[in-house]
């Protein structure tokens, strides 16, 4: 099959995964748990409560959580306190149905897949290693987080194009988010916008018309 797309890259919240897991389940089990997390985890989580600053890092953290902030230091935190969770089984990532087909489909196709999304590496690798369909994380060639820059941020996309190693027009870039998808777009990617609820993009990623 002849294709000018040789990878594809895909944000989790609202593409493979559903919001409500993440705001229903991910983040409130965090918030419970980072105050004891971070007492009983000082030489871990020391490093990141320097990067919050302030007289009451927790306090700040749990306000990120509760304004659901992109902020880094809360990104990693949040995904040290998941992988326990996880680990115990306390937490099974949710994954739709379709998106693990496609992801498992292309992978077969020969396509390299990646993700991008505003939760740490660390909490990505989580999901889709615990998920409800399994072990999805062999599908995947890597994976990007705010680290690598915002996710409104066209140079964000090139930049992943470059770490990958491909021109940023062999890439298609999957995402619920209309600003995500211009900013992708305005960097060269080939971009298709998913809205589950009945929107404007396709509602599945069984959908996914691959150029």
């Amino acid at each position: 099959m002849s294709r000018a797309t040789r990878a594809i890259l895909t944000d989790i919240e609202g593409t493979t995964s559903s919001l409500s897991f993440v705001a229903e389940t991910l983040f409130p089990y965090a918030r419970r748990r980072l105050a004891d997390y971070v007492a009983s985890h000082p030489n871990e989580t020391a490093p990141i409560l320097a990067e919050v600053g302030g007289d009451d890092p927790v306090a700040t953290l749990i306000g990120w959580i509760d304004e659901d902030r992109k902020a880094t230091p809360l990104k990693l935190l949040q995904g040290m306190i998941w992988a326990e969770g996880y680990a115990d089984g306390t937490l099974v990532g949710h994954v739709y149905p379709d998106a693990a087909e496609a992801l498992r489909r292309w992978h077969a196709e020969g396509l390299a897949l990646y993700v991008y999304s505003s939760g740490s590496v660390a909490a990505q690798r989580l999901i889709f290693g615990h998920s409800i369909a399994g072990d999805l994380t062999p599908l995947f060639s890597g994976f990007f987080d705010t680290m690598t820059g915002a996710k409104l941020d066209a140079a964000s996309y090139t930049k992943i194009a470059e770490s990958i190693g491909l021109p940023v027009s062999a890439i298609l870039f999957l995402s619920d988010h209309p600003g995500e998808i211009a900013a992708a777009d305005a960097a060269g990617m080939a971009t298709q916008l998913v809205s589950r609820d009945g929107g404007l993009g396709v509602a599945t990623l069984g959908e996914v018309i691959v150029p």
